[in-house]
């Protein structure tokens, strides 16, 4: 029969890896010196005494919920644990409560909330009394950004402390616990070591499960290679929520390397969201949206480019089509860039909120009816083919409001040519009007 101490033992070994390396001091954690080394913040907060509540923010697997356990253990409070997926106003009420107990017998309590994100504004809410009473001590952890997801009154409640992604270094030295904990090598070479790390992308918890996987389907005599390691993990997909932090940051970055006139990086994040799933006519419409709003008339010819990559995209498919995408970021990236139309449009939008519904001069309304010419509509209007160079000089906007210069022209590409011919047009307008040109 087996002893218990066996039973223990084997019930240890069967636990997850990820479980089983679970740090126990803060000196354990990995990757978060900022918050956890000799001179962190959490150190800090935890040797003065005046801990308060908290919001960890950071990717999956960066160790929100083992910082939050320690912090627990080190201030002597009693650790209580909630998910906002699977709770409600009912269960905060019986976990505040029962804090209300352990309060008054001297015991306090620290609430750690996983996914806080996730409760509604009514929830979020109800933490409140119990912060500023003493209650609890909250922690929550985000994958989100709070400034987004969080409450206002919440957070002016909390600090936020920002978890970041595990780099390679503290990946690997995981791996190098696993295999003390185990008392076994991976079988994989030095590529395959670099490439599981990469596969983690940032994820402590990650690298532990894929090393797992490994030792599963490992034979006896197996030494792995890259190709090998893709092959036996069947690669897991990056870490990217369409509709959430990654998906925003990574097409912020595309969009901010394509104004930036670095073709590199634009494909690069082009590569990354394709790769992660996302949807390529999304991207086929972000870059439409770049050729308008980044360089517009410097290269009339960008937005052209950015439709027909749509349309191809559209036409072809995936894989065929992305390639017109990859054509387009290029094009965008590497053409002039002016923000002069953008900049016009947004001139354009807040003059026609300010001045309301001013009625355009007369002379440029037509009048189908004899009461309509008789108040003046149509008269004195010039065509202006049948002048001069084609231009007649007249005023366009409402007398109320005078002249305005909303697009200003850069000195690149093909804005230079749009500058000369505006140029031109001012002085004969200042010529034929007696006025000054644009105003």
């Amino acid at each position: 029969m087996a002893s218990l101490f066996d039973s223990v033992a084997e019930e240890a070994a069967n636990r997850p890896l990820a479980d089983r390396l679970r740090p126990k001091t803060l000196g354990e954690i990995v990757g978060q010196d900022h918050l956890t080394g000799a001179d962190g913040v959490v150190t800090r907060m935890l040797a003065s005494g005046s801990l308060g509540s908290l919001i960890l923010w950071g990717p999956p697997g960066t160790g929100k919920t083992t910082l939050a356990r320690l912090i627990a253990a080190e201030a002597g409070q009693h650790f209580e644990q909630l998910s906002a997926i699977f709770s409600g106003v009912a269960d905060l009420k019986k976990v505040f409560e029962a804090a209300r107990v352990r309060r008054r017998d001297g015991l306090s309590t620290l609430l750690f909330v996983d996914e806080i994100h996730r409760f509604n504004r009514a929830q979020q809410d109800s933490f409140l009394p119990v912060m500023e009473d003493g209650t609890i001590t909250l922690i929550g952890a985000t994958t989100e950004n709070p400034s987004f997801e969080l409450n206002a009154a919440l957070l002016s409640r909390a600090r936020v402390l920002t978890l970041k992604r595990l780099e390679d270094d503290a990946l690997a030295a995981l791996l190098d616990r696993a295999e003390g904990e185990t008392g076994r090598t991976l079988p994989i070479d030095d590529e395959a070591r670099a490439l599981l790390v990469g596969m983690a992308d940032g994820d402590g918890r990650a690298v532990l499960t894929l090393a797992e996987e490994v030792w599963r389907v490992a034979r006896e005599g197996d030494l792995f290679d890259g190709d090998g390691l893709r092959a036996v993990l069947q690669r897991r997909a990056p870490i990217y929520d369409k509709g959430q932090d990654g998906h925003y940051n990574l097409i912020s970055a595309l969009h901010k390397s394509v104004r930036g006139s670095d073709p590199d990086a634009a494909l690069y994040y082009l590569a990354r969201m394709l790769d992660a799933g996302e949807n390529p006519l999304y991207l086929g419409r972000r870059l439409v949206r770049m050729a308008s709003e980044d360089i517009g008339l410097a290269d009339p010819q960008a937005l052209t480019v950015a439709l027909a990559a749509k349309d191809a995209y559209d036409y072809l498919g995936s894989p065929e089509g992305e390639l017109a995408l990859a054509e387009a970021c290029v094009y965008l990236a590497t053409a002039p860039k002016s923000n002069a139309l953008y900049t016009a449009m947004k001139g354009a939008m807040r003059a026609a909120k300010e001045h309301g519904s001013l009625l355009p001069p007369k002379h440029i309304l037509n009048a189908p009816t004899k009461l309509m010419g008789a108040e003046g509509y149509g008269a004195g209007y010039q065509y202006d083919h049948d002048q001069p160079d084609a231009f007649s000089g007249q005023d366009y906007f409402p007398t109320e409001m005078g002249r305005r210069r909303f697009y200003e022209p850069v000195e690149r590409g093909f804005e230079r040519e749009i500058g000369k011919r505006l140029d031109y047009w001012a002085k004969l307008r200042a010529e034929r009007s007696g006025g000054t040109g644009d105003g």
